[in-house]
């Protein structure tokens, strides 16, 4: 930094800029639904653990996708939660990094686990017969921890550019969390670097996996069509259309939020759009990807009646 630079040791998160009134509603709503997202992936994680019938490669993916989303609501909600009782709030410097970097990192995951997942059911509706012999438990291990690594290690990218630049005031960040690209905007450098890489990061950890989960959908899509059997088409049906759900609302707001760096929504906009994919998205996902699921209801009942006299 230059000599007439300061180094900025915390900073304030302004959160939504709404009234006392609205501040006091939100915390409500968003309480409950942080306790929701905690008991319904924790309730998923459960069952999947306990349920021997449960042991299986999709049902794996879902576990560590409750993970993320759980890890997820822990990262953001809390701070957000201490911000709407108390907005003059600070964080630190440490603190605000840190949660960025558990953000990105998350969120790359994320990607990359609903990428894995559609492969799952690409195998699974395409090539039932081989299904056993090819989503086998060495490959599902090796998916998985290669989605974690990379998620990782990108994040550590972004983290250690965004390091490098100082940070001279203001102090405050537009934002209920410590998002990259509203911290980036406190830096007293030019971020062009910074800026390149989260582009380049969108085409290999967005646009990519994207393209990939349609052509996977598209196959499976196809295979559906050709299933002669009511039921079995139906089933196929409710599988994807969840999946689909979850990737469209995931996928479609992180890209307009990081192909566009210079964005020009509106600030507020913006924050809604991270709503869907840092907040409502992890509550949703055990809604619907197994509440709909016969196989999770007939674990759900197993573990009501497990204690039963009868």
């Amino acid at each position: 930094m230059g000599g007439n630079q300061t180094s900025v040791t915390e900073f304030i998160l302004l959160g939504f800029g709404v009234g006392p009134r609205v501040q006091l509603l939100l915390f409500g709503l968003f309480s409950l639904f942080y306790t929701f997202t905690l008991l319904g992936n924790g309730a998923i994680l459960g069952l999947i653990s306990l349920d021997p019938r449960l042991h299986t490669p999709m049902y794996f993916f879902l576990s560590h996708l409750a993970m993320v989303d759980i890890s997820y609501s822990c990262n953001i909600v809390p701070r957000m939660l201490v911000n709407l009782l108390s907005p003059t709030t600070s964080i630190s410097f440490a603190g605000c990094i840190t949660q960025t970097f558990l953000f990105i990192t998350l969120s790359q995951i994320e990607c990359l686990l609903l990428v894995v997942m559609s492969y799952d059911r690409y195998v699974a509706i395409c090539h039932p017969l081989r299904y056993s012999a090819i989503m086998n438990w060495r490959l599902c291990i090796t998916l998985t921890v290669t989605s974690w690594t990379c998620g990782s290690l990108l994040a550590l990218l972004h983290v250690g550019l965004l390091l490098r630049l100082p940070f001279c005031g203001p102090h405050e960040i537009n934002h209920f969390f410590c998002e990259l690209l509203s911290v980036l905007k406190l830096a007293c450098a030019d971020t062009w670097l910074n800026q390149l890489v989260i582009f380049g990061a969108c085409v290999f950890i967005l646009m990519g996996p994207l393209c990939l989960v349609l052509a996977s959908y598209t196959r499976i899509l196809l295979a559906i069509l050709r299933i002669q059997s009511g039921d079995g088409r139906r089933k196929a049906f409710s599988t994807c259309s969840s999946h689909l759900c979850v990737v469209g609302l995931f996928f479609g707001s992180a890209i307009v939020m990081y192909t566009s760096p210079n964005s020009s929504h509106a600030e507020e906009q913006q924050k809604v759009l991270y709503l869907f994919y840092s907040f409502f998205n992890p509550m949703l996902n055990p809604l619907i990807y197994s509440l709909r699921n016969a196989e999770v209801k007939g674990a759900v009942w197993r573990a009501l009646h497990k204690e039963s006299p009868s």
